[in-house]
């Protein structure tokens, strides 16, 4: 295996094919989108050159303040949340299920594979204050409450766009962290037990040390999930109330798309681009600094 790694005619041939695909699907259209952000215009009207005045009006459209505080909000709260819940769903089938957890990781994994407009369909159903109420509606009145209006508020929207996604995607989380932990060797938990390391201190000082690989993993996978959340948002409130619910992917589709100003909405994209890239380096400079001082 070496000697073929070594010899750069076999390297070629071997990853030739697959740097030319990336290059196609990849690079080529963040260069060309890189390239929109210099001017003004859509296919269908023409592109004019304006230099800096994208980027000049990226720093002074309030929308963009908007949808940037909404997506810093939502993955913050989301990523904390999905990957918390995650782990706790992880825990529970290893030590609580064992072998009999299948039935339950596969009926917590499902919706995760439904389609992002029937969950947003089913969410709006649920919700419901028009035409008659919800479920979670008629459970307030059930109880003696007033019926609200969800999606109405910006405050009570963003929480039923939290609650969506977490059902949706804590499965898939409770999974990967689940197959993390198989990982931990059966002797290092059986002699933490000998011991006297049991429960919380068990998963304190044993199991989360072994387990922070893939749970940075799965931090990092959730955090750039989060902050490119467009299907679930726009199936659900559609940005509304106004624009308080809308992310800075929902605002780059609008102005490329809907306005047709393709030089403004890339301008949207590469800021998106660089809050991602950002965010990734600082948890892996965090994750490095904590295991050299470990």
């Amino acid at each position: 295996m070496k000697s073929v790694f070594s010899d750069r005619r076999a390297a070629i041939v071997l990853l030739g094919p697959a740097l030319l695909v990336y290059v196609v699907v990849m690079l080529l259209p963040v260069l060309n989108s890189l390239g929109y952000t210099f001017f003004t215009g859509s296919p269908l009207t023409g592109f004019t050159f304006n230099g800096l005045d994208n980027i000049t009006r990226l720093f002074s459209d309030p929308d963009v303040l908007t949808a940037l505080l909404f997506t810093l909000r939502y993955a913050l709260v989301v990523t904390v949340l999905q990957v918390a819940l995650g782990y706790g769903l992880s825990l529970f089938y290893l030590f609580v299920l064992r072998k009999s957890s299948t039935l339950v990781r596969t009926l917590v994994f499902f919706p995760v594979v439904l389609p992002t407009v029937a969950v947003g369909l089913l969410f709006q159903r649920l919700f419901a204050i028009v035409p008659q109420s919800g479920i979670v509606n008629s459970v307030v009145e059930f109880f003696g409450g007033d019926p609200v209006s969800w999606f109405n508020d910006a405050g009570t929207a963003f929480w039923v766009i939290v609650i969506m996604d977490l059902w949706r995607s804590m499965g898939f989380y409770a999974v990967l962290l689940y197959a993390g932990l198989l990982d931990i060797p059966d002797d290092i938990v059986e002699s933490a037990n000998l011991d006297g390391a049991s429960g919380w201190r068990l998963i304190r000082h044993i199991i989360l040390p072994l387990s922070l690989p893939v749970l940075l993993s799965s931090i990092i996978f959730s955090i750039n999930g989060t902050l490119k959340v467009f299907d679930s948002v726009l199936a659900l409130t559609n940005g509304g109330p106004g624009n308080s619910t809308t992310p800075l992917t929902l605002y780059m589709f609008q102005t490329a798309f809907s306005y047709g100003d393709y030089g403004y909405g890339s301008t949207i994209a590469l800021l998106l681009t660089l809050i991602c890239l950002l965010v990734t380096v600082f948890i892996f400079r965090s994750s490095r600094r904590d295991l050299t001082k470990g």
